[in-house]
């Protein structure tokens, strides 16, 4: 195995988990919580829930240089599922499945060097990175989602993000 493979392997374990985890953090949320806001500016538990387990498929859409239409478009089909907790946690593992797929079927020259530039950047990044920015970016979110069940007396603690 290259070590090329051996670390996006890696990155899908670490993606893996996050899926997991932040899909049994769903699994708890009460309907009492889901309109949860910590500030004015900040989103609802549920808007957080919908964007977390948007961010494989839509970060994917992205870097395949989909229009923000599009992008828009699986959101809205994300939200139009509200607080159904199996829905939710469907799209997220639907679009960890595609995020494989996608890299697992480039070649590790496309994988390392071929840039693509999302709807709302000058630059783009490669395929590397952007695999990177899918795991960071969920992981950012599932963070979020945890501190705002610890904000409503959840008992959850760090054996729930592994």
């Amino acid at each position: 195995m290259s070590q090329l493979h051996e670390m996006k392997q890696l990155l899908f374990e670490e993606l893996e988990l996050i899926v997991r985890t932040s899909s049994n953090l769903i699994g708890k949320i009460s309907e009492a919580h889901w309109d949860y806001r910590p500030a004015h500016n900040m989103r609802s538990l549920q808007e957080l829930v919908h964007h977390l387990v948007s961010v494989p498929a839509t970060d994917l859409l992205i870097l395949q240089e989909k229009s923000e239409a599009e992008i828009r478009e699986l959101e809205a089909s994300i939200a139009a599922d509200g607080v159904d907790k199996d829905k939710l946690i469907s799209w997220m593992t639907r679009g960890l499945v595609d995020v494989k797929s996608y890299m697992n079927g480039l070649t590790d020259e496309e994988f390392m060097q071929k840039t693509t530039k999302p709807f709302y950047l000058e630059h783009g990044s490669t395929q590397a990175k952007w695999l990177i920015e899918i795991v960071t970016h969920a992981q950012h979110h599932r963070a979020q989602m945890f501190n705002y069940l610890k904000a409503q007396g959840y008992d959850v603690n760090m054996f729930d993000l592994y």
